[in-house]
């Protein structure tokens, strides 16, 4: 692989872009340069232009669903990490709710050897907490720790029985390993499709309560604290859960959570009408659980922010939401989207948004990512700050297409992303080096 001077870009600097350039060499960074009279020595590199973009560590996605094996329709491995290089996202941690999920050692190897065949960017599987993704049958954590689980959960579902938890935790503390939950009490669903509140009325569709949320993570708190388990919540979404996680961070408890751009974006009252694109879960909730979100991020109660990014079939997604599947694409503009609506109007700084996505979701999973050092990995993504792109889901890379977030004019586009110095995805001259090329 040669040697590869990025040049023309800008790198936060004390939280301000300033000129630089980077020195790829080997797929690590050989050297940084910062400032208007940044040089490097570069006399024998491939020299890449970023046309003035915004070069940041590769992003960190802490929740994401490739699908693959079993539901090949909705996404594979590859598509699902070439719709997130689209995106800027150099690892991510894949979900277990395949079929089969792997929760035994030997399909845990079986989908390292899928992922080594066809991924693109690094991927790090979640194991199951239980068996099947119920509430019954516990896996064997020291089995699926050794075979290079990131961590576990049941995604998608909540554990419904307190006990079980108890001993998922209990086998997660001994390793140091996530518990990372979709808190859902399935007792107080009751066939709910939409945040229950004045849209659900108006679009006549039965509602969730928060407290389906809520009542597990409270639960889990407290189980996490008597175990000195690890707690991940998974897109927080609900202010009574931000108030509960507060608590118990300031009480000691090991918990740290994410937020997905979905729920930073949009309300309830921001759906439309009865249309599937917009049904998620945890539901859009309200104005106000979106500021508490917010203000969970900015205080340090909420870590990252993750896309829960859910691939689905058309049949599964253009239909009402009555029917649908629950689930939204986020990550090919999570970024832009971000970027545009928060950074420019001076909700976010610039700095707190890319170490929400990069090095704050490599600290809260002791992941060796998030950060550019010399000497470290070649994982790097270039944003466009400049010029304005259309969120087009018939350009998809992935996919799925169940974006509500079509047609929408952003700033903050990927134009690059490469893996171990490895080109990905570039928008700058349409070429890319893929694993089979490289």
């Amino acid at each position: 692989m040669p040697r590869t001077l990025l040049t023309h870009l800008t790198m936060l600097e004390g939280g301000v872009p300033v000129p630089s350039q980077v020195l790829v060499a080997d797929g690590r960074i050989e050297a940084v340069s910062r400032g208007r009279s940044a040089a490097l020595d570069g006399a024998d590199a491939v020299r890449v232009d970023l046309g003035g973009a915004l070069l940041t560590p590769g992003l960190v996605d802490l929740h994401d669903h490739l699908r693959e094996p079993g539901q090949e329709d909705k996404e594979t491995i590859a598509s699902g990490t070439a719709a997130a290089a689209r995106g800027g996202w150099t690892t991510v941690c894949a979900m277990p709710n395949t079929v089969p999920d792997p929760y035994n050692p030997g399909l845990m190897a079986e989908l390292k050897a899928l992922i080594e065949a066809s991924a693109v960017v690094k991927v790090l599987p979640y194991a199951p907490i239980t068996v099947g993704l119920t509430s019954e049958e516990l896996v064997d954590a020291d089995a699926l720790v050794d075979a290079g689980a990131v961590a576990f959960s049941n995604d998608g579902k909540g554990v419904q029985r307190a006990g079980v938890m108890y001993d998922a935790m209990r086998a997660a503390a001994r390793h140091g390993r996530p518990i990372a939950t979709h808190a859902e009490d399935e007792s107080l669903m009751r066939g709910g499709v939409i945040n229950d509140g004045h849209r659900a009325g108006e679009l006549d569709l039965p509602g969730i309560t928060r407290l389906a949320e809520t009542v597990q993570v409270v639960r889990d708190l407290a189980i996490a604290e008597q175990t000195g388990a690890h707690y991940h919540l998974c897109h927080a979404s609900a202010r009574e859960s931000v108030r509960a996680l507060r608590r118990a961070r300031a009480d000691g408890v090991h918990a740290t959570a994410e937020a997905a751009p979905h729920h930073l974006l949009l309300a309830d009252e921001d759906i439309p009408g009865d249309d599937g694109f917009y049904k998620m879960n945890p539901p859009l909730r309200t104005r106000a659980d979106i500021d508490a979100v917010i203000d969970g991020l900015c205080d340090g109660t909420i870590d990252a922010i993750a896309t829960d990014n859910a691939p689905h079939t058309a049949a599964e997604k253009d239909c009402s939401f009555r029917d649908a599947a629950f689930g939204v694409i986020t990550n090919e503009h999570t970024f832009a989207l971000l970027y545009t609506v928060f950074v420019l109007n001076g909700r976010f700084r610039l700095d707190q948004l890319v170490d929400w996505l990069t090095a704050a979701p490599a600290r809260a999973y002791g992941l060796d990512a998030g950060r550019i050092r010399v000497g470290g990995p070649a994982d790097l993504a270039a944003f466009d700050l400049a010029h304005e792109a259309v969120i087009e889901p018939s350009r998809f890379v992935g996919k799925g297409r169940n974006s509500p977030f079509a047609g929408r004019r952003v700033l903050g586009d990927c134009v690059l992303t490469m893996v171990d110095g490895r080109t990905v995805h570039s928008s700058l001259d349409n070429t890319t080096d893929r694993k089979d090329q490289a």
